[in-house]
């Protein structure tokens, strides 16, 4: 079976051509349980979603913050596994039928084997894969394999992206741009700012590619403002905690999918 990046790229253009962003959502696997993880992906979509990335949790994931390390803390006490993650994209993609990506740190990855990951990932159905801490010099190898399995890999752009760097990352990635709104850790911030704004408008000069911004988008109206800017407003944080205030499983999923509801509307209203 192929991977998925054409149905990515389908999903991006068809939310473009509604004339609005596309909503991408975040939930790491194995949170609050492996079958809960499903069920929480598969709510995100019911919401509203246009794509869900599926977290691989780290023992040391230096680019998130707390609520997302509370998280893969919880999933790693569980006894998460990659044949975990994996199940989690099969599961949600064969019951939905929409995009589902991983993000990952490099590192279990490396461990995994690049050939099988990305052989397995695409026989699960995934679309691809965002890399936040794989350097595009040193991705050689991993994009081998991504293009052999028709999966996208999505590498990370961030404010402190000199224009020349912005090219040479977004000639080497395919099916998104993932642009941090600013710089630090992940979390829902007051404001997503102007530093979002200009980092797209820069990426942009050097590619086609939908340019989606994430980090620190919690409600509607931050969507709304980033979805004027950007073909795609990626949410994580703000989801997680939702799970993590619920008061039981059921709650949490309800919870997601009343959230992605309000930012499915956010994106519709912001573009």
């Amino acid at each position: 079976m192929s991977g998925n990046i054409q149905l990515l790229s389908d999903t991006l253009a068809a939310a473009r051509a509604e004339g609005r962003a596309a909503l991408i959502a975040y939930l790491p696997a194995g949170f609050p349980t492996v079958d809960g993880g499903i069920e929480a992906v598969k709510a995100a979509f019911d919401g509203g979603a246009d794509v869900v990335e599926v977290g691989l949790p780290h023992s040391d994931p230096v680019l998130d913050g707390p609520v997302i390390q509370t998280a893969d803390d919880i999933a790693l006490r569980g006894g998460v596994k990659i044949a975990d993650v994996l199940r989690t994209v099969r599961e949600a993609h064969a019951a939905t039928g929409k995009p589902v990506l991983v993000m990952t740190y490099w590192n279990p990855i490396d461990r995994y084997g690049v050939e099988r990951f990305t052989a397995e990932l695409a026989e699960a159905g995934g679309a691809g894969c965002i890399l936040p801490d794989l350097p595009v010099q040193e991705s050689a190898l991993w994009r081998e394999h991504a293009a052999k399995h028709d999966l996208a890999t999505v590498f990370v752009v961030a404010p402190s992206s000199k224009d020349e760097r912005l090219a040479t990352i977004t000639a080497a990635g395919s099916g998104f741009v993932y642009a941090a709104s600013l710089m630090g850790v992940t979390g829902t911030r007051a404001s997503v700012g102007e530093q979002a704004a200009d980092l797209v408008r820069r990426t942009r000069v050097s590619t086609d590619l939908p340019v989606c911004v994430g980090l620190g988008v919690s409600n509607a109206e931050q969507a709304a403002e980033v979805a004027a800017f950007a073909d795609g407003v990626i949410v994580g944080s703000a989801f997680v905690q939702r799970m993590l205030d619920a008061e039981d499983a059921a709650a949490g999923l309800d919870a997601v999918r009343d959230l992605a509801g309000d930012l499915a509307r956010g994106v519709r209203t912001g573009s």
